[in-house]
């Protein structure tokens, strides 16, 4: 009778505890920071003729959006399986908390990429990093072109920083895979080619809204992530 009183008393602690770890878990979750959806700081025609209103309403207010609340779930879901121990959960809850945290991080840096005032070229310590690592600021634009126009299907083009040589790279990336996370490079300028991004305005004809892109690259805020990433 002792036994079974004393196996009844820890089955209770046990319950307990278990409720009080769910508790705990609920109250983390509900505590924890969710993403959000930035705000641009220009209109969404202020890019025309170059991006026009209707391509950057969608592409903001739907596509990153879902992003974003793709990403707030699969967190959820994540915390959850951690707080389980379930690993198998976990290991299949990879692919989305990279395609969503992916696209949440890529489009963040782009809209600020971009702006009404942009275009042009780069100046200072900006300038001399490009021209010291493809020549001039025209090769280093060709080169970044042709790599974005190549990326099969969907994905990004960049102009990142290497860390460790202190040199600029250009590269490309599948799908919504970000650029450090992938390569390791830190993003300076991202030119986003899945077809929401110019469908509309261009058709299939990749090569001219790649074109058109350079002339609302805001040079300002990729020469201040520059100077972030050399700290």
């Amino acid at each position: 009778a002792i036994t079974t009183f004393s196996m009844l008393c820890r089955v209770g602690q046990m319950r307990r505890c278990a409720a009080t770890l769910s508790q705990t878990i609920n109250q983390v979750a509900a505590s924890r920071q969710k993403h959000t959806l930035p705000d641009l700081t220009y209109d969404y025609g202020a890019l025309e003729p170059h991006i026009n209103a209707e391509i950057m309403q969608l592409h903001h207010s739907k596509h990153h959006a879902t992003y974003v609340n793709n990403l707030n779930v699969t967190e959820e879901k994540y915390q959850e399986a951690l707080a389980k121990g379930d690993v198998t959960a976990q290991v299949a809850l990879q692919p989305a908390l990279k395609f969503n945290g992916g696209g949440h991080i890529n489009h963040t840096i782009f809209w600020t990429n971009l702006s009404p005032n942009g275009g042009g070229e780069p100046q200072g310590e900006l300038m001399e990093a490009i021209k010291l690592d493809f020549g001039s600021f025209q090769k280093m634009k060709e080169k970044m072109s042709a790599a974005t126009v190549a990326v099969q299907g969907s994905g990004w083009g960049w102009l990142g920083y290497d860390k460790e040589s202190g040199r600029l790279r250009i590269a490309a990336c599948a799908n919504q895979d970000p650029l450090h996370g992938t390569t390791g490079l830190i993003p300076l300028l991202g030119i986003d080619v899945w077809e929401h991004a110019y469908y509309l305005q261009y058709k299939n004809v990749r090569p001219d809204y790649v074109k058109a892109i350079w002339n609302v690259i805001n040079w300002e805020n990729v020469s201040e992530r520059l100077q972030t990433a050399k700290k």
